[in-house]
């Protein structure tokens, strides 16, 4: 995905779909701490509700961390370094430079941009139910309604906010600070609380 704006647009597209340095420096700082309050946001929401049972979606994420590698022997540091480097520049990169940008902005070329972000951030949600709610055991797929859905929400809210710091700005990079603010918030919390 993210090399998808160097693919198939011009310098000019790319400057339309928000490739471009902020006018105020001052939305970093909003995207950051946007990003972070959305993350424990998501935390206490899902403690309050669910505690550590198996839908809370942040348990969720860490049981996913554990069936991609075998964690024997790491530290809970090393732990988080493993998983949050990663998190911090692929799906930051990848999924705003996609929904947030080729994505918002080719429904901007047929939509409003309020319908345009709806429909963005509703498809952002769903796709956010590979991390919680949707899930494939022995006895097939497994679908986790209640949570699931909350879930789906939660993450619907969280690219609203994305959508808005990128708009606000004119620019995809406070969007993607944010990003990077909400996953790396999200695994110290897991690698702090749930693991």
């Amino acid at each position: 995905m993210m090399a998808l704006p160097w693919v198939f647009l011009t310098g000019a597209g790319r400057h339309q779909i928000g490739l471009a340095w902020p006018v105020s420096r001052a939305t970093y700082v909003s995207g950051l701490m946007l990003g972070i309050g959305s993350a424990f946001g998501c935390f206490v929401i899902g403690w309050v509700l669910f505690g550590k049972s198996s839908d809370n979606w942040f348990v969720s994420i860490a049981n996913n961390y554990r069936q991609t590698l075998d964690t024997t022997g790491f530290t809970s540091v090393q732990l988080h370094l493993v998983f949050t480097l990663p998190a911090l520049f692929f799906s930051p990169l990848g999924e705003e430079l996609f929904f947030r940008g080729l994505f918002q902005q080719a429904l901007e070329e047929r939509f409003s941009v309020l319908p345009s972000t709806v429909v963005e951030c509703g498809f952002f949600g769903v796709v956010h139910l590979c991390h919680h709610g949707l899930s494939r055991s022995a006895r097939g797929l497994v679908f986790q309604p209640l949570s699931g859905f909350l879930w789906v929400c939660l993450m619907f809210g969280t690219a609203f906010l994305f959508a808005t710091v990128k708009k606000k700005s004119n620019s995809l990079a406070p969007a993607i600070i944010s990003h990077a603010a909400f996953n790396l918030t999200m695994n110290f919390l897991i690698f702090s609380f749930l693991w």
